[in-house]
Formats: C-alpha cells, structure tokens, sequence
C-alpha cells in the first residue's frame, strides 16, 4: 500500500499528527493535569492554608537564598574560566575545559557527598592528613551558605557554556583595532568585551539561578539534616508524609517552583530588553591576549580551583569507601574494598538499582532517538504556528525543574488509566515515561542540528527517484546523522543513569535508581557504600564523556559542551 504525502511537501500524512501526539502526551498533559490540580486545590480552599504556613514561605526565602548565591558564586567561578580560557594563550585548555565540566555532569547529590567527605570532623580525608578539626565542631556545610556554594560549583559550567558562546561570537577586527589603537587589555577587556559579551553573562546567570531553583539533591543532603528546606525537599518531604491534602499541596508547591523558574528567565529578558546587541564584523575567533609572565601563576591558580572544585572532593570519597567506618582515618590497616564488594554482590538493593538505572537510561536514550529523529525531520521540513507550539512543547519540561514533572506525572497517573483499568504508578514504567519528557529537549538537539545541517535536495533526489519514505529515512537521512544520533543516545543516558530530582518521587521498592540509592544508603547512615557507589558513578560519568569527546570532531558545534 502507497504511503500518502502531504500535496508539495516530502512528509507522509500521518508523521506530524504522529509527532504532535506523542510530544502532548509527554511533554503537555502531565503540566496541564498539575494545573488543574493546583486549581482543585484553591478552589477547594487546602492552597489557603498551605500559604499560610510558616513553612512554605521559609522554603520559598530558603530557595531564593540559596539560589542567588549559588548563582552569584557561578558567575563569578564560571566567569573567570570563560574568560581566561577564552581571551587567553593560557596552556591546556583542552583539558582545562573538559575537567571544568565535570561537576555539571556528576549528580548533584555525589556532589553534596564528596563535599560532606573533604569537610568536617569525622572526614576521612581531613584524619588521615592530620587536618580534621575537632570532633564536635559542626559540619560547615549544613547550612544556607553551604547549599549556595555547592550550587555555585555545579551550575558554574553553565555560566562558562553561556559566556563562552558570547565571546566566541564578538568581533575580533573591534579588538584587534582597540589593541592597534594603544588600549591596554585590561580597558579593552572593560570597555569592549564584557559590555558585548553581557548578553552570554546573563544566560548563564539566569541558568544558574534556575538551576538553584528546582536542585533536589544538595538541599536533600545538606538541608534536610540541619532542617533547612528549600522548595523542592517541602515537596518531598510532604510526599513522604502522605495526607489526604498531599496531592493538592505538592501541585502548590510545584507551581510555586515553577513560578520561580519562569521568573528568573523572565528577569534575563528585562535586563536585555530595550539594549541593542547585535554584533558587526568577524567573530569565531577571538584574538588572544598574551598572558607573558602572569601565564604560569594564573595557569596554576586555575588548576589549583579544579583541585579544590573537582579533584580533593574525589579523593574524600575514595577514601570513605576505603575505610570500614565513615570518622576512620585510612591507612594500610584500615583500608579495605569491601564497601565495594557489598554494593556490587551482597546488596540486592544497589544490584537493583544498577539494573534499573542502566534499563531506564538505555530505554529512554533508545527510544527518545526514534522520536527525534521524527521530530528533528518534521521541525525542519514543515513551517507554521504549530511547529512553533511543537518545539515550545519539547522545551518546557526541560526547562522546568524535575520535581515539577515528577509531580505532573503522580498526579496523572495516581489513578488506573480510563478503559484498561491498569495502574502504572509505583511502577518503573511511570520514571520511564517522566525520563521521556524531562530529556527529550537533550535527545532533540544533537539531531536537530545535524538535520539542518543536511542538504534538502539529497532526500528530494531519492523521492524523485521512488524511494519511500521509510527507505529515504533509513538509506540517506539517519546514515548521514549517525554521529549525532550516538551523541544524542550518549547524552541522555549520561543524564538518565545518574539523574534523582525526577526519580526521588516516583521510586518504589524495586524500582530505585542509582540516584535513589545513593541518597537512601547517606539517609540511612551507610555513608561508606554511599561513597563507594558514587565513586563508580563518577567514573562512568568520565568514561561516557570521553565517550562523546572521541564522536566530537564528526558532530556539529555546540553538541559537545566543553568543545562549544
């Protein structure tokens, strides 16, 4: 049987309806189904009494807070790599930038650990090197400011990807003529880069606070001990305490966390609004400043912040998962692998975990590629409002944060589904299907890029020709974007395996995730397997990003971060 076209264009009939389906029942109708709970929830009068609470405006002042200054710390750590690493004939930018990504790929939660671990009186670490402090003297980080500065190293990337973008993209002849002129690099730097590059700055500032907003897993670790909380562990926390005004309250709060998010990226296009940025010239590539003597020390002063950023937090988990006891020093005597021998043979709960994680990354990476590469064909074959709302649709559920699809997700599938009857909540496949909408938004633009990048007149070739649809797809179009594709697989699984903020609420017993696990093995005090278990998802973390570094020279710009 014929496929039918739509009159003039190369798509089959039934790929864009396909298409808008399948991303509104992903990415749409979990947000609209929160939206009419939170409106159940006013109009039922519960929302009044939970904004009454002393508790929700504390979270709300607690998330701000933490937020800002997360933000705040980003900017300036992810500023200065941006600009040195950029401007500079600094050495060992490579690797540089590689290791500088690191703490934006690695679970927050692992963050919140290894931090824990480099810290306090009980650090492994700190007793073996003779410099923990007293036992009893608090753990610094159990506070407003130690939230803020883990938020600041993990979105500092952010601002780095942002601002870099923005200066790649200045007009190296307005420096070159500068510096001809006898501008020293410092006014030059004052009067021509930052102010052109101050679109990038405030992406990335506006990312960070973003990020701060819906982060679930460092106020999970280092709020909730010290009963701090922030947006999204009140959410949590009134989950795991289940009353009959939970799923009312929860879409409150998800909104709440929601509202902040939208505000933020809304307070990005107001400092930019009304201010003309738009560049004349070469840009690509910057000229560089030479650093002469001042090379070597700010070459070391950035290694040693990676050390303090990256590398000492390493080594404090390394070590917990060496000794038998989380407060033991590690020597020869102490150390020992058998935190490791239980989270890989003796504990069916991390067993579970690996198996689950490793079948909803694979899954979802799989089959969020077959859905983009429909999708990335559609966006850029067909024109018109609906493939603007199509793309809006794939957007939202990434920019929001995770827990706010988590909720979406338990309240649309809290019941049986109509006509079947069937319950999928409490099951693995409820994570899977809010895997699918959280990261569909990363899986789309690997493709997406690759797509534009092919000549239309190939595919029009083959249709001339006689080849079908399904035989231009799989003879022409996916063969020519299959280092985009592995990118794509690649990136959603690094994403998916080690991800908690979605799967903290939607786990049951046997469904937990690597992410899950991690943080119930520090709840329940297992400190040592928690670190043994992030120390190997840090290496897999590593493995898989080297991974897209060898697909990088065949992939378009911009789809491996630290190569933008």
């Amino acid at each position: 049987m014929a496929t039918s076209f739509v009159k003039g264009n190369s798509q089959p009939r039934w790929l864009f309806p396909f298409v808008l389906t399948a991303v509104f029942l992903l990415c749409a109708l979990p947000l609209i189904r929160l939206a009419g709970a939170g409106a159940a929830s006013i109009a039922s009068g519960s929302a009044t009494a939970l904004v009454l609470e002393k508790s929700f405006w504390l979270a709300t002042w607690n998330t701000l807070t933490t937020s800002f200054l997360g933000m705040v710390i980003a900017v300036l750590i992810g500023g200065v790599f941006a600009l040195v690493l950029t401007l500079t004939d600094i050495r060992g930018k490579w690797w540089l930038s590689f290791l500088f990504m690191l703490p934006m790929m690695i679970p927050p939660q692992v963050t919140a650990l290894s931090w824990i671990g480099m810290t306090g009186p009980s650090s492994p670490l700190l007793k073996t090197l003779g410099l923990a402090p007293p036992l009893g003297s608090p753990q610094p980080l159990y506070s407003i400011g130690g939230i803020a500065l883990l938020y600041g190293v993990q979105h500092a990337p952010l601002v780095y990807l942002a601002l870099r973008a923005g200066l790649l993209a200045l007009p190296r002849d307005a420096v070159e003529a500068a510096m001809l002129s006898g501008a020293r690099p410092m006014r030059v730097l004052l009067d021509i880069i930052l102010p052109l590059s101050l679109p990038g700055l405030i992406a990335g500032a506006a990312l960070a606070f973003v990020s701060g907003i819906g982060n679930f897993g460092i106020p999970a670790i280092l709020g909730i001990p010290a009963s701090i909380y922030t947006l999204p562990t009140l959410v949590y926390s009134r989950f795991a305490s289940f009353g009959t005004s939970t799923f009312g309250d929860i879409a409150i709060l998800s909104a709440m966390i929601g509202f902040l998010a939208v505000a933020g990226l809304a307070v990005q296009e107001r400092a930019l609004k009304g201010r003309d940025y738009r560049l004349i010239g070469l840009s690509g590539a910057m000229a560089t400043f030479a650093l002469g003597r001042l090379r070597l020390p700010i070459q070391l002063c950035l290694w040693l912040m990676l050390f303090v950023m990256l590398v000492a937090p390493f080594l404090a988990l390394v070590s917990a998962s060496l000794v038998p006891a989380y407060g033991v020093a590690l020597s020869v005597k102490t150390a020992s692998l058998s935190a490791y021998e239980e989270i890989l043979f003796r504990q069916s709960v991390t067993q579970t975990a690996f198996s689950n994680s490793i079948f909803l990354a694979a899954s979802a990476a799989v089959m969020l590629l077959a859905l983009s590469v429909l999708t990335a064909y559609v966006l850029t074959r067909k024109r018109g409002r609906l493939v603007g709302l199509l793309s809006a649709m794939i957007e939202i559920p990434y920019a929001l944060p995770g827990i706010v699809i988590a909720v979406g997700f338990i309240l649309l599938f809290a019941a049986p589904l109509p006509v079947i009857e069937v319950s999928i909540y409490g099951t693995i496949w409820i994570i899977l299907l809010a895997y699918l909408s959280s990261f569909f938004a990363v899986g789309l633009k690997p493709v997406l890029s690759a797509f534009r990048q092919l000549d239309p007149a190939l595919e029009e070739a083959a249709r001339l020709s006689g080849a079908g649809f399904r035989h231009r797809l799989s003879d022409i179009l996916v063969p020519l974007i299959a280092p985009a594709a592995g990118a794509s697989v690649i990136l959603v699984f690094l994403i998916a395996c080690n991800e908690l903020t979605v799967s903290a609420l939607l786990w049951s017993a046997g469904t937990q995730t690597l992410g899950v696990a991690i943080y119930n093995l520090d709840d329940s005090g297992s400190y040592d397997l928690a670190s043994a278990l992030s120390v190997l998802v840090v290496i897999m973390v590593v493995i898989l990003m080297l991974l897209l570094e060898l697909l990088a020279a065949r992939l378009p710009k911009g789809v491996v971060p630290w190569r933008n």
